[in-house]
């Protein structure tokens, strides 16, 4: 498995999960603790714990402290930035895109 580094890379690979995906949009509604993040899911506290580890590592979400209970809270800032790196690349893909059927058209 390689190791990534590079700030947007952490991001994408963190989004590339379903079950992180998932615990991102529960924390829109408001912070969560790993037990309230387990309860929808056919997996163990430990394996949330995981997930929530690499959202933490690629600071999409953050812990606070709250008597013994951790919760999570969404840092939306970073998605923010991967929303934006997509929209500035988009419309050069899209140039592309519509090159590339050009071309094939005249084939």
């Amino acid at each position: 498995m390689a190791v990534v580094t590079d700030e947007l890379s952490l991001v994408f690979a963190a989004l590339a999960d379903p079950t992180r995906r998932a615990i991102l949009e529960r924390l829109t509604a408001g912070e969560a603790t790993v037990h309230q993040l387990a309860e929808p899911f056919a997996m163990t506290q430990q394996a949330i714990s995981k997930h929530l580890k690499v959202l933490e590592n690629a600071r999409l979400i953050s812990r606070t402290r709250s008597a013994q209970a951790r919760p999570c809270v969404l840092e939306g800032a970073r998605l923010t930035e991967a929303a934006g790196w997509i929209e500035r690349n988009h419309a050069l893909w899209a140039d592309r895109h519509d090159r590339l059927a050009a071309y094939l058209e005249q084939l």
